[in-house]
């Protein structure tokens, strides 16, 4: 097969969605569902069996939470499916900002009787940003719900997204009986027994006509269906697939993952109409360029960077998404700052499994394994020309200065810190005057997540203390003078991020709207765009 028609057979997705919504639960099913794991929540990992495949993190595992984005790769009916996991917790929103950058769909799952929650609307704004393909998946439909038509109106009304149900739910919670496929006309029957392990694969259908409905389902059942069913055919849009791959329609699942009720119907439509590896902008040589997917040279953005994943080695690795070309064992790689990496161990990933990939396609996603020479948002490519858009940097909203308990081990604590910020887990900002290291988070649990890290991965402790700041931003001027001399005059408010890039440290908001009016010819900026 060539390379264009590999890279045609790739799904690249991500699944987002708030805490306890499912989404973990969703991905080992989803796994399931595509012949990848054979029991949910088991893995044969070193003698630790049955803990959720893709939450290998001590502190995810403790509370059930998904904190870094891991890829999984699995094959089904023909297609290559490359699902990479993000952090449901809106903490963590940066770190699915990157992943985002590197699928070309999202999979939104949503409780059925929570919707869309106010804290974590950031993560599915995200996903607007970008324009990205959004299908949703309603899940926990066996426990009580909320009424469909009102969960299709909330995200209409808070994501803009025109809803296009594929399938209708018939009733919610005890009385829960199924969906009806509303293109083909077949009603999939849930099938509810205690205590026994769900039945994988797709669920039982029958004919949809009334006659067969009334006959199996419950009379008060059977009316909800039949007029609900109505009401979205009349009042909702058809789907569009056009619309859909704009970013500007969604189509709706309903189901229940920890049931295996409605997955395999999931990934039956994101075969249908998940996109392939889409088109990238990029700049060559300073010129704007298109990467396609079919493409002949090797090119490749680092969207993440994962360091200990094996707790026995010190080992770092960058995830490559691949953009253009066949990748090959062995091949040599170039960053645009003209570093060369010889990639003799690209890996492919089940969760914490890995395997060698010895080929690898646009729309895959490698791990490079590297000593610290790649870092979040590097390109890398054959001839080392090709740069490709950039993956933000957000202002953290919380700061605190770290300290170390053994004051001997200051220096390790800086090297832990680094390679910490290196992985895009938090922001690390050196102040002009003093020591200090102060350690910037969007939300608090990342600061537990560093304690935990820091703890198991350097054998430190670490304590975050107050800072004498709350607000960073990066500044920037077209007159490199100007910024210089703003710099020399506020020493204490300054200082600079890991990249050696000039950042404002204020007090508040308010001081930063003072230094901007009176410093015109300054950008303060709340993000900083990193080419990658």
């Amino acid at each position: 097969m060539s390379h264009e028609q590999e890279a045609a057979r790739r799904r690249t997705f991500a699944i987002i969605s708030h805490p306890d919504a499912g989404k973990t639960t969703l991905t080992e099913n989803l796994l399931l569902a595509g012949g990848a794991i054979r029991a949910a929540g088991e893995v044969a990992a070193r003698g630790e069996a049955r803990r959720t495949t893709s939450d290998w993190m001590k502190i995810e595992r403790d509370r059930g939470i998904s904190v870094s984005a891991s890829v999984m790769t699995f094959e089904y009916d023909g297609l290559v499916f490359n699902l990479l996991d993000t952090p449901g917790h809106e903490d963590f929103s940066e770190d699915t900002y990157r992943t985002l950058t590197a699928a070309d769909c999202a999979v939104m799952v949503l409780d059925a009787a929570k919707g869309i929650e106010p804290q974590t609307l950031k993560l599915f704004e995200v996903c607007r940003l970008r324009d990205i393909p959004i299908v949703t998946f309603i899940n926990k439909m066996d426990r009580e719900a909320q009424d469909p038509i009102a969960l299709l109106d909330e995200i209409q009304d808070k994501l803009q997204l025109d809803t296009a149900p594929l399938y209708w739910p018939a009733a919610s919670g005890q009385r829960f009986a199924g969906m009806m496929d509303l293109k083909k006309q077949e009603f999939c029957q849930f099938e509810r027994k205690p205590g026994e392990a769900p039945r994988i694969g797709p669920a039982t259908r029958i004919p949809g006509d009334d006659d067969t409905l009334t006959a199996t389902l419950d009379e008060s059942v059977y009316e909800e269906l039949s007029e609900g069913a109505e009401m979205a055919t009349t009042l909702l849009p058809d789907f569009d697939e056009e619309a859909f791959l704009g970013g500007h329609m969604t189509p709706v699942v309903f189901g229940s993952a920890l049931r295996h009720f409605g997955v395999s119907e999931l990934l039956r439509t994101l075969h249908e109409y998940a996109p392939a590896p889409r088109d990238q902008k990029a700049e060559k040589k300073g010129e704007p360029v298109t990467i396609h997917a079919s493409d002949k040279p090797v090119a490749g953005f680092v969207f993440k960077i994962q360091a200990n994943m094996d707790p026995n080695h010190r080992d770092r690795v960058a995830f490559l998404r691949l953009c253009s070309g066949e990748f090959k064992r062995g091949m040599r790689l170039k960053t645009t700052a003209g570093k060369q990496l010889n990639i003799h161990n690209p890996m492919m990933f089940l969760a914490q499994d890995r395997g060698i990939a010895e080929t690898a396609y646009a729309g895959d996603v490698i791990g490079v394994p590297n000593h610290g020479q790649l870092r979040v948002g590097d390109s890398l490519s054959e001839s080392g020309d090709i740069q490709f858009g950039g993956i933000p940097n957000f202002a953290p909203e919380l700061l605190r200065r770290a300290r170390v308990k053994d004051p001997m081990k200051a220096k390790h604590l800086r090297k832990a810190l680094e390679s910490l910020a290196e992985e895009g887990v938090t922001q690390l900002f050196k102040p002009t005057i003093g020591s200090d290291m102060i350690v910037g988070a969007v939300g608090q649990l990342q600061f537990e997540v560093m304690i935990e890290r820091v703890a198991a991965e350097y054998n430190l402790e670490v304590v975050f203390e107050p800072a004498p700041y709350n607000v960073a931003r990066w500044m920037s001027s077209d007159d490199p003078k100007l910024l210089e001399a703003f710099l020399d005059k506020n020493k204490s408010y300054s200082g600079t991020d890991l990249d050696g890039a000039p950042v404002y440290l204020a007090k508040n908001a308010w001081d930063v709207g003072y230094a901007q009016e009176k410093n015109p010819d300054i950008r303060f900026t709340a993000t900083k765009e990193r080419m990658l």
